[in-house]
Formats: structure tokens, C-alpha cells, sequence
């Protein structure tokens, strides 16, 4: 895995008993998420490939938000947050989606959490990423509605998360429910988004294959 500024996106852990002695573990696990979630990565493969697929790219770095609740931390530390947009790499000052990562142990520490949260003015935060760190902080109330949380746990060639069994509630394109299995791996991440209507049919997303996001810098 890359050695990135500590930043962006899901949950992991073994099956740990509490106390203060796993502290140290848990947050080994968190900021390993964080650290693969950190960077760009895109679809050009997999598009090359199937004319059908395009090239989109995800680009995840770590913010900062003035006033957060100090009530979220407790012995296993606060909370890691990350921004992240998608948009066609043809047209990567238009991103199609944008959304904020919360990413913490879970509340029995058994695995990672990550909470995904609508921006509240996303039109404001096209290209955050290109500035530095230092120049990533925004106020609590930026970080907008919540939308939908991923728990990962360990594999053995990195993370593998899903969305609860009964997926989160959606409204987009036609989806009013949303699933996801996400594979982090030595190559980048692999997502199965669907999306379903109010009758259960899938509307959009992964059919037979996942979306296939590979690192565009392997410097890892």
C-alpha cells in the first residue's frame, strides 16, 4: 500500500475484545483504509478494454473540519475525514458525484466504519483536493446530510466492506435504494454500486463485473 498523507474512507477491524490494550490496533486498522482510500484512481483499464465502461476517476484526500463534536472521540481517537469526488476523466472539473467519508472504528470496534455524508455546498468544493493540506479546513456545518455507512474488515489482500443487508436509502436516478460491496486491494478498489427502485429492480450500477479503480500513480 501507498505511504500517502494519512487520509479518505472505510472500516476495518478483527473481531476485538474492548479495552484500552486494543486501542492501538484499531487505529492500525483505520489508518490502513485511510492511507489506501488516499489518492486517484480510475477506470481507464477496465474502459479500454469494454468500449461499454467508462473512464471515470476518484480522487480521496483528508480534511479538516473546524468545530466537530469533541463528543465523537473516545478511547480509540477521533474520527479520520476524508473528501472524495468521481467524475469522467474527459471532464474531471464536473464531478457527477462528491461526498465526505467518515471513517472510525465501529461502535463495538469489531470493524471499520465508514460514513458517507451529501456535502452541503458541493459546487464549492470542485477540485479540494488539488490545494495543500493546510488548506483543507472546513466548518462542521459543510459537512452536509448523511447518506449511507460501509463496514470493512480485514482480507488477504486488504479490506472487503458492504453496506448494511437492507442497502441505504437513495434518490438518485431513479433509485430509491443504493448497495455496495467494496474490495480494497494491493491494485486499488473494486465496487459493486446498484442502484434499486421502489419495486426492487436494479436501475443502475455493477451487473456482471465491478467497477475496477486502479491507482494512477503506483507508487505504493
Amino acid at each position: 500500500m501507498r505511504h500517502h498523507h494519512i487520509t479518505t474512507a472505510l472500516l476495518i477491524s478483527y473481531l476485538l475484545t474492548t479495552g484500552s490494550a486494543q486501542a492501538l490496533p484499531v487505529n492500525n486498522e483505520v489508518n490502513s483504509v485511510v492511507t489506501h482510500l488516499v489518492g486517484i484512481m480510475d477506470t481507464s483499464a477496465q474502459a479500454a478494454e469494454n468500449p461499454k465502461k467508462s473512464s471515470v476517476r476518484m480522487t480521496t484526500c483528508q480534511v479538516t473540519f473546524r468545530g466537530a463534536n469533541d463528543s465523537v472521540q473516545n478511547s480509540f481517537g477521533s474520527p479520520v475525514y476524508l473528501y472524495q469526488e468521481q467524475a469522467l476523466t474527459q471532464e474531471l472539473n464536473k464531478p457527477y458525484r462528491q461526498r465526505f467519508l467518515e471513517i472510525q472504528p465501529s461502535v463495538g470496534q469489531e470493524t471499520v466504519e465508514s460514513k458517507s455524508y451529501k456535502p452541503a455546498q458541493p459546487e464549492t468544493l470542485i477540485g479540494l483536493c488539488n490545494k495543500p493540506e493546510s488548506e483543507r479546513v472546513l466548518q462542521q456545518s459543510d459537512l452536509g446530510e448523511f447518506v449511507c455507512r460501509v463496514f470493512l474488515k480485514p482480507s488477504p489482500d486488504g479490506f472487503i466492506g458492504e453496506t448494511p443487508p437492507e442497502g441505504c436509502p437513495a434518490n438518485v436516478r431513479g433509485a430509491v435504494k443504493i448497495t455496495n460491496t467494496i474490495i480494497l486491494h494491493s491494485r486499488g478498489m473494486d465496487t459493486w454500486d446498484k442502484g434499486y427502485d421502489a419495486q426492487g429492480h436494479q436501475v443502475w450500477g455493477a451487473r456482471e463485473d465491478a467497477y475496477q479503480y486502479r491507482w494512477v500513480n503506483q507508487q505504493r
